[in-house]
């Protein structure tokens, strides 16, 4: 199975940016940890602090990989193109925040995410990448 994680702003700097909400696990260690549980599935991983490159990525990999786990960061909130990229492609999308969105400030609360993704895990920290592939591999 091919899932791709793709990662949005600032996702580059996890580890380091503001561990009292995001922890001090860096993204390499979460993509190894991915690797090491799951070693017959291929983990792919792609970040960007650029929403094209975002939308690029989800239309390259959207229709023949099994599983994407999007975290789009701040572009959740704001971003009505990445939505649309999630809504045009045939892959499913799993979108994943590291922190409680629902329990941050008021305008981290609307995803324009969520409306076509199959799934959202919030708030379960870097455990949550490891919760969405465990959901591919069940649903």
């Amino acid at each position: 199975m091919d899932i791709l994680i793709l990662n949005g702003p600032n996702l580059n700097l996890l580890g380091t940016r503001q561990p009292e909400i995001y922890g001090s696990e860096t993204m390499d260690e979460v993509i190894g940890g991915l690797r090491e549980k799951f070693p017959s599935h291929n983990i792919h991983h792609f970040q960007s602090n650029h929403e094209g490159a975002l939308i690029d990525k989800l239309h390259e990999c959207g229709f023949s990989y099994q599983g994407i786990i999007l975290n789009a960061g701040g572009y959740t909130h704001t971003s009505i193109a990445l939505g649309d990229a999630v809504a045009s492609i045939t892959t499913p999308v799993i979108e994943v925040h590291i922190s409680d969105i629902s329990n941050r400030e008021e305008y981290r609360k609307h995803s324009y995410i969520k409306p076509n993704a199959a799934h959202q895990i919030i708030g379960q920290g870097t455990a949550g990448y490891t919760m969405a592939v465990q959901w591919f591999l069940e649903n």
